[in-house]
């Protein structure tokens, strides 16, 4: 196959993946250069295989194909394990010992929308690297070679090692939920290799989504979950988004555990294991998660949001855990670094059934603050990161610490707001965080006045 030049929409390529709307910023002639791209860049670093899955959305198969046929005009050896979730691609790179791995997947955006994850040497690839993809296609800077691909039935065998982990303990009641997306089939299987009672709840894979929109972190997606939490009395319910790379979590009593309050309840877990050790969280992250690992003997360490400048970061420092308020949680203790929602689902039950008390108790055990759930609002991709950049100029002088990890953090008498720009859709995101209601308001108002010069209207 010969390969031309090729130039993407310039909103596609983002900081730890590629993405777009099917049709518009994200086409088949898109997916097959990503492909030879990134097969020259593992060319490039003396590999030659790629192990390549993908997600239930409508798109998907064609896109696949379409990466297929990329790495294959570029030498490589196309190890393809079909549908699955992202987190199962992942795995597939150490099973099967690839180089690299290429899951096609929408994450938790809309039906319309699908995209491309990536992993290079069982490390995140992103940043620069997926830069370097669109100066690859754009100099038409291909490797030479002929590739070949291969089917590989990993599914079996990957749940078989997500159910390893389980500790057993008291008997529970699950409820399960995944959206319709493609963790669907592997929860089911999972399910049925513990013990207790398991409900599963839109485990078909349909990338209409025609039962809710895959995403946890945002409550109006969980009435299902609650009201089965409920009507069967479980000890929790679990939900996933749309390729299982992210979990929620719902106790026995109907309530949400956001990230935060998920993370903090494996740190503490985490840190009997490996007491001292470092464990990250990103820049939305409750405050109250900081102070609990420090008090529980850890190292605490505020990061950029973002799943593979986590994973990075995890890498680099050591830690065998870190996660983000959208609920991507990475095990490095006895897993392998990568966001696994159904592993991390495994994690949740251990703690709960090895507990006397029901998780309502481990809940209300927590460091308590008033907070704002994670808010997203509309911003052009082109306005976006502009918006906080204007922010963090307004703020140069001020009394308060401001933190510049990743958007803008500031830090005052009452707590701390949170502006920064989404990674992965065209919004903005904002969290405050106090000790009090009153305290709530004034930082809610500070945002606002923050954000008014620059003509957007916080939504608080």
């Amino acid at each position: 196959m010969s390969l031309s030049a090729h130039t993407f929409h310039p909103t596609s390529l983002r900081e730890y993946d590629i993405r777009g709307i099917v049709g518009s910023t994200i086409t088949e002639a898109d997916a097959q250069a990503i492909g030879a791209a990134f097969g020259t860049i593992v060319r490039r670093g003396g590999g030659s295989s790629v192990a390549l899955g993908y997600d239930g959305r409508l798109s998907s198969p064609a896109l696949a194909d379409a990466v297929a046929a990329g790495l294959m005009a570029v030498g490589i050896a196309v190890k393809r394990i079909g549908l699955g979730p992202t987190p199962m691609l992942y795995w597939a790179t150490y099973h099967l010992g690839t180089d690299g791995g290429i899951q096609i997947t929408g994450s938790h955006n809309p039906p319309e929308y699908n995209g491309f994850k990536f992993t290079l040497g069982g490390a995140a690839f992103f940043g620069d690297q997926i830069q370097e993809i669109g100066r690859i296609a754009a100099a038409a800077a291909w490797a030479d070679g002929t590739g070949s691909e291969s089917e590989h039935d990993i599914f079996d065998a990957y749940v078989a090692r997500l159910a390893q982990d389980f500790d057993g303990g008291r008997p529970l009641t699950v409820v399960w939920d995944a959206g319709n997306g493609a963790g669907g089939p592997a929860m089911k299987a999972l399910t049925e290799r513990l013990p207790g009672t398991h409900i599963c709840l839109f485990a078909d894979v349909d990338g209409t989504f025609p039962n809710h929109h895959p995403d946890p972190t945002v409550e109006e997606n969980l009435h299902d979950l609650k009201r089965a939490v409920a009507e069967h009395g479980a000890d929790l319910g679990i939900g996933f988004d749309g390729d299982a790379d992210r979990i929620g979590v719902i106790d026995n009593q109907g309530r949400v555990l956001w990230g935060d309050q998920i993370l903090t309840l494996y740190a503490r877990d985490v840190l009997k294991q490996h007491p001292g050790a470092t464990i990250i969280a990103d820049v939305k992250t409750s405050q109250g998660f900081f102070n609990d690992v420090a008090a529980h003997g850890g190292q605490p360490l505020m990061w950029k949001t973002g799943h593979s400048l986590l994973k990075a970061k995890m890498k680099e420092v050591k830690s065998p855990l870190a996660g983000e308020m959208s609920g991507h949680i990475f095990f490095a203790d006895r897993w392998y670094g990568f966001d696994d929602a159904l592993y991390c689902a495994v994690r949740m039950l251990n703690i709960v059934a090895g507990n006397e008390q029901p998780l309502s108790t481990l809940r209300d055990a927590l460091p308590r603050f008033v907070n704002t759930p994670e808010l997203r609002f509309q911003c052009s991709e082109e306005r976006k990161f502009q918006v906080v950049e204007e922010v963090k100029q307004r703020l140069v002088g001020s009394p308060d610490e401001v933190v510049t990890i990743d958007g803008v953090r500031v830090i005052t008498a009452d707590g701390w707001w949170l502006l920064r720009a989404s990674n992965t859709q065209d919004v903005l995101v904002a969290r405050c965080e106090a000790s009090t209601n009153e305290g709530l308001d004034r930082l809610k108002a500070a945002l606002a006045a923050a954000l008014a010069p620059s003509g957007i209207s916080a939504p608080v």
